[in-house]
C-alpha cells in the first residue's frame, strides 16, 4: 500500500484546512491510519489517529478540540480536518497506516506501531 498525503498549504492564524491521505496498490478498510506531524527542529510527533472501522479516534491533547480524523474507505482516504490553525501548528504532517490486529489502544499513538507511511505535506500557519 502506498500513502499519499496532501493539503498542506500557507495559511493565517485562525483558518482551517483539510487533508488528505489517498492509499494506492491496496485497500484501506481493515487498516489503522495516523497522523504524525515534525515541526522544524523536533522530533516527529503523534497528531490523531483512527481505527479500522472509523469508530475509534485519538487526539494529541495539543489538537483536541480543533482537529478531526475521519475516513472515507469508499475513497480509499482518511482525512484530518483542521479548524482554528495555530502557528505552533506548523509541521511537515505526514500519514500512516497499518494493518489493525489489536484493540485500538493508546499503541496506535506510536510510529512504531505503523508499517506505511507516506511523504509529507507542509503546513504553514502564519501569525
Amino acid at each position: 500500500v502506498q500513502l499519499q498525503a496532501s493539503g498542506g498549504g500557507l495559511v493565517q492564524a485562525g483558518d482551517s484546512l483539510r487533508l488528505a491521505c489517498a492509499a494506492s496498490g491496496g485497500s484501506f478498510g481493515r487498516y489503522a491510519v495516523g497522523w504524525f506531524r515534525q515541526a522544524p527542529g523536533k522530533e516527529r510527533e503523534f497528531v490523531a489517529g483512527v481505527d479500522w472501522r472509523g469508530s475509534n479516534t485519538n487526539y494529541a491533547d495539543s489538537v483536541k478540540g480543533r482537529f478531526t480524523i475521519s475516513r472515507d474507505d469508499a475513497k480509499n482516504t482518511v482525512y484530518l480536518q483542521m479548524i482554528s490553525l495555530k502557528p505552533e501548528d506548523t509541521a511537515v504532517y505526514y500519514c500512516a497506516g497499518s494493518p489493525q490486529f489489536y484493540t485500538y489502544n493508546i499503541y496506535y499513538t506510536r510510529e512504531t506501531s505503523y508499517d506505511y507511511w507516506g511523504r509529507g505535506t507542509l503546513v504553514t500557519v502564519s501569525s
